[in-house]
């Protein structure tokens, strides 16, 4: 193993210039939560502790179910203030009710397009409260054991807190829940119990911010070697999620250098970041 556990681990969603909106809308709904930082890029937030990126990027991808975030919580009145103010505007995908995993859930879609799952769960949670959940659907229907074997090759420190099953139908056998944590940040799978018509885009994707120039190369090789480059550090591994793979300080290499927009056109040109001819810039 060629990377370090010491990574941090986020999502981004992607909005058409809304993300601030989308943020001041999201720190008012969840506890706990305010805005930690912004530049005319991105939003940072930490909503009910968890950190979370918005990104203006423009009108070419929107966020979709196949990566929604679960609220996991042992309050059924906060789960119920919370799904109130999710829904309006929005689109109920299940509503909030009683089910045999939990005796209060509901799955919405809000106003943003953002997919959002509501749990009730046990009162000693120890993981990032908005849990980024994926669901393997389309051409990634029934990989998602694969990609678990892959993030197990992959990460330093990953590991698995249990796998369920569909036990009949035209998914039997494949994933029907797992939680897992990568260097230490909790996620959640499964495949799609019925057939869909979307799969992961770049409309909700992951960061991944390394520690150094090293830890940049092993995570995006590895990512690559079967998925796809993009640009600026964004690529997809092989079941086409989207990671930005980053250095922790990027924020100083862009904004705070002496040339700012050279910095960020240097950027631009990049597939893979390369942090040295950042900081010539």
């Amino acid at each position: 193993m060629n990377a370090s556990s010491n990574t941090n681990i986020f999502p981004c969603i992607w909005f058409d210039g809304k993300a601030r909106e989308a943020f001041d809308f999201y720190v008012s709904v969840f506890p706990n939560s305010k805005i930690t930082d912004e530049n005319p890029i991105v939003v940072k937030a930490l909503l009910d502790g968890t950190e979370m990126m918005g990104l203006n990027g423009g009108p070419m991808y929107t966020p979709n179910p196949a990566i929604s975030f679960m609220w996991v919580s042992n309050d059924k009145v906060a789960i119920a203030q919370i799904w109130e103010k999710l829904t309006k505007d929005g689109r109920i995908f299940m509503q909030l009710d009683s089910y045999p995993w939990s005796a209060s859930y509901g799955w919405v879609e809000d106003r943003y397009g953002v997919s959002w799952q509501l749990y009730y769960g046990e009162d000693d949670w120890k993981y990032n409260k908005l849990v980024p959940t994926l669901m393997f659907g389309q051409a990634q229907q029934g990989r998602c054991q694969q990609a678990l074997d892959f993030y197990e090759r992959t990460f330093p420190a990953y590991r698995n807190d249990g796998i369920m099953r569909y036990a009949e139908g035209p998914m039997t056998g494949q994933v029907q829940h797992t939680q897992f944590t990568l260097n230490g940040h909790l996620l959640m799978a499964m495949d799609s119990g019925v057939p869909q018509h979307l799969t992961f885009t770049e409309g909700v994707s992951l960061v991944l911010e390394c520690d150094n120039q090293e830890a940049i190369d092993y995570y995006w090789n590895t990512f690559t070697q079967s998925g796809e480059e993009g640009l600026c550090g964004w690529c997809k591994d092989p079941f086409g999620i989207s990671w930005q793979v980053v250095p922790k300080n990027i924020v100083q290499l862009l904004f705070e250098s002496s040339n700012p927009q050279k910095a960020q056109e240097a950027l631009m040109q990049m597939g893979k970041i390369e942090i040295a001819k950042l900081q010539q810039v």
